[in-house]
């Protein structure tokens, strides 16, 4: 009985606290690793933190470097044109609110995507063993750990951790990114900065500035913009585990 409670028992504040840092770290994953570095080439790491967020994102999110990388290759390549895997202008708002998932899903399935968009990704053989072809069992082992940790109550913590980057990167960025906001830059596609304090989400929400310059590392082009992601890079980048190729 006391191992189905948990090994802590927190506070209501304290299971938020746990939620927001573990989903936290899933989302620099995403932005610094996935986003600025896999896709954009903006940043090179050091191979320790690279391999950290591939086993982070392997272990929170289930997501497969080649996949995501092509993905949003495609993207920025065909942005608002039929072709786009998830434009808000042409499925809709509310498609891609509540079902980026299955049009990413869609997209990522694709061969042809992945075979002209996928080029320079991992190919080592953590990826080859484990990554890619198990890349639903790190869910399995994170859903252990949470049980583990608070019991019953662990596998709703862990269900929101799941929900949190398909929610917010595959529907808040790909949609409300493209449909609602103010705009720096007069960019050929319907990109907006949700809010100028990038902190939620990584800096992904200055996604206007990002469409203006993809391949830099630093998504704040204001003086009064911040992008915690640009800070994560400065601290790594001084500690020597990173190191900026371009930033605008």
């Amino acid at each position: 009985m006391q191992f189905f409670s948990g090994m802590f028992q927190p506070s209501w504040w304290g299971y938020a606290v746990y939620v927001l840092v573990m989903t936290h770290i899933t989302i620099a994953a995403v932005t610094l690793y996935l986003h600025r570095h896999s896709a954009h080439r903006a940043l090179e790491f050091h191979p320790v933190v690279s391999h950290f967020f591939r086993f982070w994102l392997w272990l929170t999110t289930g997501m497969r470097t080649k996949e995501w990388t092509a993905v949003h290759r495609k993207h920025h390549a065909r942005v608002e044109t039929p072709e786009d895997p998830h434009s808000p202008q042409i499925v809709g708002i509310w498609k891609v609110l509540f079902s980026g998932t299955e049009l990413y899903k869609k997209e990522a399935a694709n061969a042809d995507t992945l075979r002209r968009f996928g080029e320079g990704t991992p190919d080592d053989w953590l990826e080859r063993r484990l990554y890619t072809p198990h890349n639903m069992f790190g869910l399995g082992i994170m859903l252990v750990i949470d049980v583990v940790l608070f019991g019953a109550i662990g596998v709703t913590v862990w269900a929101v951790q799941m929900v949190w980057i398909p929610f917010f990167a595959a529907g808040v960025i790909n949609g409300v990114g493209h449909y609602w906001g103010y705009r720096n830059f007069d960019t050929p596609d319907a990109s907006r900065n949700i809010v100028p304090w990038g902190i939620l989400i990584g800096g992904e929400e200055l996604h206007n500035n990002h469409h203006a310059y993809p391949t830099s590392a630093r998504l704040s082009k204001e003086w009064w913009e911040f992008d915690i992601g640009w800070l994560y890079i400065r601290i790594l980048t001084v500690l020597g585990f990173a190191r900026v190729k371009r930033s605008v």
